[in-house]
């Protein structure tokens, strides 16, 4: 698992919230930066890869050993916009 250029505590905060928050990220980081979102949503193992299948980043899978639910994401050079408030929609 590559080390990451950021790591976003998403806390208690629900996906959809998550999202958001990642979006905006994603925005700033640049291809090829490595974002590891820590979230405790039960639906982020599955939220989150349909999320980078929707945008074209690459969802990198858990990351092992760390001691809160991680996931990690690799910022894609070509990646698809969603809409502000509903990263779930394509802008």
């Amino acid at each position: 698992m590559p080390e990451p250029d950021l790591v976003i505590d998403g806390g208690d905060k629900m996906c959809v919230q998550l999202l958001i928050e990642l979006r905006g990220h994603v925005l700033h980081a640049g291809p090829g930066a490595v974002i590891h979102l820590i979230a405790t949503d039960p639906a982020a193992p599955v939220d989150l890869p349909a999320w980078c299948h929707l945008t074209g980043h690459d969802y990198l899978g858990p990351v092992p050993g760390a001691e809160r639910p991680t996931y990690a994401v690799r910022v894609a050079d070509a990646a698809r916009r969603t809409e502000p408030t509903r990263p779930w929609h394509a802008a």
